[in-house]
Formats: C-alpha cells, sequence, structure tokens
C-alpha cells in the first residue's frame, strides 16, 4: 500500500486548526476533538477507579457528541425548505429555509464486537432519529484480535458478521472506541470493499487513538477520515510530547510492546461488557 502522507518534516509546516479541534500536523482529513466537558469524561471513564455504571454514563455522553461533530463535517447536505408551525400566520416568513443533512443519503454504521457494541447502537438511534428510517443501516461484524504466542497482538480474526446490504455509495461510520493498530478498522474496511462494495466516504471514529492508527488508516484508504475524542502518544520522548501533535508524527509513540495504548483506557470491550473470559 502506497505511503500518502508526506514526511514528518514536511507535516511540520503545515498547521490543521478547525473550531472545537486540537491543532496538530496529521493533514486534513484527521479531527482531534478539543473539549474540556469531553475531556473530563475521558479522563473519569479511563480511572481504574470507573464502575460500569459510569463508564456508560460516559460513553453516552461522548459518543453522541463526537458522532453529531464528524457528521455535521462529512455528510452531504442540501438546501431545505421546511413550513413551521408560524407559516399558518407568516406563510412566507413563516418557512426555515437552510442547509441540512441530504435525507437521500444512506449511512451504514458498523458494529465490531465486542468493544463497538454500544458505542454503534447509540451513533445509529442517533442518525436514525435526524434521518429516514431506511436509510440508515447498523451492520455487526464479530472480530477478535489474534495474538501470538509472546502476547503480540499479530491480526484479527474475522469469524462472523451480519451485513444488512451493499455499501457502494453509502457512508461508513466505524465507531470502534479505541483506534491502537488499525488492524481492526482495516480489517473491517476490507472486508466491506471485498464483499459489499466501494463506500463513498468512511468516517473512523475512535474514542481514543495513537499516532500509529491514524497512519496505518489513513494509508489503507484515501475516502477515509478519523474523528478521534483523544489522541494517546505517552510513551513518545518528553521532547516530542511538547511539540505540536504530527509535528515528528514519525518519532510519536502511543503503542506499548503489546499494541496496547498508553495511557490508553484498558480493556473497553471488557468493561462495557462487564465480561473478562
Amino acid at each position: 500500500m502506497p505511503d500518502n502522507h508526506p514526511p514528518a518534516s514536511v507535516h511540520a509546516s503545515t498547521a490543521i486548526t478547525a473550531p472545537g479541534e486540537l491543532e496538530h500536523r496529521y493533514g486534513e482529513r484527521v479531527h482531534i476533538l478539543d473539549n474540556s466537558l469531553i475531556a473530563t469524561a475521558l479522563a473519569q471513564l479511563s480511572s481504574p477507579m470507573v464502575s460500569h455504571v459510569e463508564l456508560m454514563a460516559h460513553l453516552r455522553l461522548i459518543y453522541p457528541f463526537l458522532c453529531l461533530h464528524a457528521c455535521h463535517h462529512e455528510l452531504p447536505t442540501v438546501h431545505t425548505q421546511v413550513p413551521t408551525r408560524m407559516a399558518e400566520h407568516h406563510a412566507v416568513a413563516g418557512v426555515w429555509r437552510g442547509e441540512a443533512v441530504d435525507p437521500g443519503h444512506e449511512v451504514v454504521v458498523c458494529d465490531i464486537i465486542r468493544g463497538g457494541m454500544v458505542p454503534s447502537q447509540i451513533c445509529f438511534e442517533l442518525l436514525s432519529s435526524l434521518l429516514p428510517e431506511r436509510n440508515v443501516r447498523l451492520d455487526h461484524l464479530t472480530m477478535a484480535r489474534v495474538s501470538n504466542e509472546d502476547g503480540h497482538i499479530t491480526g484479527v480474526d474475522l469469524s462472523g458478521s451480519k451485513i444488512g446490504g451493499p455499501l457502494s455509495g453509502r457512508t461508513l461510520l466505524v465507531p470502534d472506541p479505541m483506534g491502537a493498530t488499525g488492524s481492526t478498522a482495516i480489517r473491517a474496511l476490507d472486508h466491506y470493499r471485498e464483499h459489499h462494495g466501494e463506500p463513498a466516504r468512511v468516517i473512523a471514529m475512535p474514542m481514543i487513538c495513537t499516532p500509529e492508527y491514524l497512519r496505518r488508516v489513513l494509508d489503507a484508504c484515501p475516502s477515509l477520515a478519523v474523528y478521534t475524542a483523544r489522541l494517546d502518544r505517552g510513551l513518545s520522548s518528553a521532547e516530542i510530547l511538547q511539540s505540536v501533535p504530527g509535528e515528528f508524527w514519525d518519532q510519536e509513540r502511543g503503542l506499548d510492546d503489546t499494541s496496547y495504548i498508553v495511557p490508553g483506557a484498558g480493556g473497553v470491550g471488557e468493561l462495557i461488557n462487564n465480561s473478562w473470559c
């Protein structure tokens, strides 16, 4: 797969900023939220002291915000006219006119079991309340990380899935909470492409991600954008941690030797399901 990104030294000259987002130099397809309330929820969610009830409440705060932010920027819009209740009294002025999400566009939400179950359901229900129900679909992929005898993650096993139809021309939303190596997201995307067509765009929505994840998923798909609530690069040097994210992309490190995110949040899939087997 060709590398679509210039070296870190080139990125250093182009800072990317947008309202409500953290400044970085990973390119225009990366969006990192800069919101103190979401940061607070993530910090509490990541704590070993968090209860299951608290964790679920934090997920239900983080993911609607992240989904709305991503879809606002990525979904196609059309000029819309909607008569309000005031149109009875003001036939012209009582009609709202403006840009709204194209009601004809179709969105597929991909649930990657187990960690993606709750985030994907949240996004599916939110989008179903805003778009015609027939144009929003929730798919399920049963995937698991594969490790070698030393405990290193070597790939992703796709042992079963429930896909509700074609993907071609649609937006694929992947709200898998932990963007570590990128292997899971890439395997899911490969499966869709091989069996269900090419999406119009892909929105990867990890709750937390690493610099390593960003490079892999961006290289894997030119139509993919990443929206994340937090970037973790905790194993980078003190000097790198003082730099703008992405300024020295090739020297940033957010994965430990067993491919877990640092500081991260631990086994979120196990936490969400309160299941440790």
